[in-house]
């Protein structure tokens, strides 16, 4: 028998995230996904009019295409997904898998080939050309990185996923409102962060739901070259299948200058992958007041409540910095008095402090209101 939840999150999908109208083409993927979700999807979109596509993998099948990747190979399986990929109006990508780390032994020039010649020239399709959402699907692996019972993990999961988007992007308004008006951003925290940058002129995007599942955040970028100080991150973070904690960097005019981590050595050939790793393409505050811990999956720590997440690497077209890099690395600090805390300002207004919105007007996206 199906779990109802299921269904509910594929109307979800279908029907809000990716408001698929007859007659569209769309891609659905599924990584190490039960069949009756990826069914479940495919039955979605028909009978919304549209035209279901659907192709599975599982993470080891991956993970060995990878580690005997080859430009020639690379280049061939690009082809293919982007040829493919121009003709779907919508992307739904559900991924899951019992290991998270099943590709952190790939190579680093392997890694970079497929990066190169196969993901990103389909990734950049997808993101600027389509329709699309992507999400995890609950496993075991990702209730022990969360600190929960398998069971427990399920429940906190459909209750993530399937919370009321509609309502969030009323409470959003406001604060895409205010981050468009503003110019100087202040973050002040714990263990000597101290960082300030412009975000004037750049544009800010709601997210509630429509990209990514679960969601609850409004990003922009920073003016590339003006961020200075000192930001250290309280979120541990797995990248490119490298678990990395207590991120450390500094800035200068823009450019991370100093980089140290629990794992400096990784952590600086990940920012050495070209030359906009070093700098920040997106800025994000986020409060899904459903998420409150850290679970090593970017997808759901982005989106805790009282966090905010400044990213190396690549800059979203929506609200372009001008930045270009074959990464884009979501690192996050969380502010919640449990982590200990901190201050955003915009032009000396306080607008977030320790986790929680202060001017009347964000009042709504603190987590009492938004459940």
């Amino acid at each position: 028998m199906i779990d109802p939840r299921m269904k509910k999150l594929a109307d979800l999908l279908v029907g809000y995230s990716t408001k698929v109208q007859p007659g569209e083409r769309v891609l659905i993927e599924g990584f190490d996904v039960p069949e009756e979700m990826v069914a479940l999807l495919i039955d979605c979109v028909a009978q919304a009019g549209g035209l279901p596509f659907a192709q599975t993998y599982g993470q080891r099948v991956m993970r060995a295409l990878y580690m005997n990747s080859t430009e020639e190979q690379s280049r061939v399986y690009g082809k293919r997904d982007l040829d493919f990929m121009k003709e779907m109006q919508a992307y739904i990508g559900v991924r899951g898998g019992f290991n998270i780390n099943e590709t952190s032994d790939v190579p680093d020039d392997k890694r970079k080939i497929y990066q190169s010649h196969w993901q990103k020239p389909v990734l950049d399709q997808r993101v600027s050309n389509s329709k699309w959402v992507v999400l995890r699907w609950p496993s075991p692996s990702m209730a022990q990185l969360a600190g929960m019972s398998t069971q427990q993990f399920e429940d906190f999961y459909f209750d993530v996923c399937t919370l009321d988007y509609a309502k969030m992007a009323e409470a959003e308004a406001p604060l895409k409102d205010r981050m468009e008006r503003a110019d100087r951003v202040r973050i002040v925290g714990p263990n000597d962060t101290d960082l300030e940058f412009s975000i004037k002129g750049i544009s800010a995007i709601q997210c509630d739901g429509d990209r990514n599942i679960p969601d609850g955040e409004v990003f922009t970028a920073p003016v590339r070259d003006s961020i200075n100080g000192v930001i250290r991150y309280n979120a541990g973070t797995i990248y490119q299948g490298k678990s990395l904690d207590d991120v450390r960097l500094v800035f200068k005019d823009g450019k991370v200058a100093e980089a140290t981590s629990s794992d400096t050595k990784s952590l600086n050939e990940i920012l050495d992958t070209d030359e906009g790793a070093r700098y920040v393409g997106e800025f994000s505050l986020g409060f899904n007041p459903h998420i409150t811990r850290v679970m090593r999956d970017i997808l759901f720590d982005e989106k805790i409540a009282g966090s905010l997440h400044l990213t190396p690497g690549q800059a979203y077209e929506e609200a372009d910095n001008g930045n270009r890099s074959k990464i884009h690395w979501d690192l996050v600090l969380i502010q919640t008095p449990e982590f200990g805390g901190g201050e955003i300002y915009f032009d000396d207004e306080l607008i977030r402090k320790d986790g929680r919105f202060v001017p009347d007007y964000l009042q709504g996206l603190n987590p009492e209101n938004l459940v």
